[in-house]
């Protein structure tokens, strides 16, 4: 009985000689720290057929990526937002006999639903502003390249086309914060479009 006891004791202390096992901790995201407000100011560039009120956290500029003889580019502009790592790209068409309204929305419906192998979903909404401008407003759920894009026009000469990228791996969770913010930011852009 004696030897079973000390076997048993013996046992016990091998037993719990072993290390403490941790168990893994959840993957984290970095902070992302947005601005404390909603602050804006006009763009109104010399020459450029539409005006609208952008945040003063980000800059507007030329659009210089896509330079091709067949493509007028000179009112293509992206707003850069350097301390959230975004950036919306906004390209401007004319509506032309060539290039009807019809085609350009088209077109954009085309490029907003290329994403829906990525897309969880693809939400779309109609907007109309005080100043004659209408449109859609797409929002992409999931890892798509880009949550947010979106259409404007007057309908007669006047056509854009923007969407809000992230330079960085499309992550949903950690770039919610980001996203949220700008998406309040888009739809002050789009309610404050004017056109010339």
């Amino acid at each position: 009985m004696q030897r079973i006891l000390i076997a048993l004791i013996c046992l016990f202390f091998i037993g719990s000689c072993k290390p403490p096992v941790f168990p893994p901790k959840p993957p984290g995201y970095f902070r992302i720290d947005t601005p404390a407000e909603h602050l804006y100011k006009l763009f109104d560039q010399p020459g450029y057929p539409y005006t609208f009120e952008y945040p003063v956290y980000s800059v507007p500029e030329h659009d210089t990526m896509f330079l091709a003889d067949s493509i007028d580019t000179r009112y293509w502009i992206n707003i850069n937002f350097p301390e959230l790592g975004a950036i919306i790209n906004i390209t401007y068409k004319e509506i032309t006999p060539k290039q009807p309204l019809s085609k350009l929305v088209m077109d954009s419906y085309g490029m907003s639903f290329f994403h829906h192998e990525k897309a969880d979903y693809i939400q779309s909404t109609e907007f109309r502003n005080q100043h004659g401008s209408s449109g859609i407003i797409y929002i992409l759920g999931g890892n798509a390249a880009s949550k947010y894009q979106f259409t404007a026009t007057d309908s007669t000469k006047n056509f854009i086309r923007g969407a809000l990228y992230f330079n960085v791996t499309p992550n949903a969770d950690s770039l919610k914060p980001a996203s949220d913010f700008i998406e309040r930011d888009i739809e002050h852009m789009l309610w404050t479009l004017k056109w010339r």
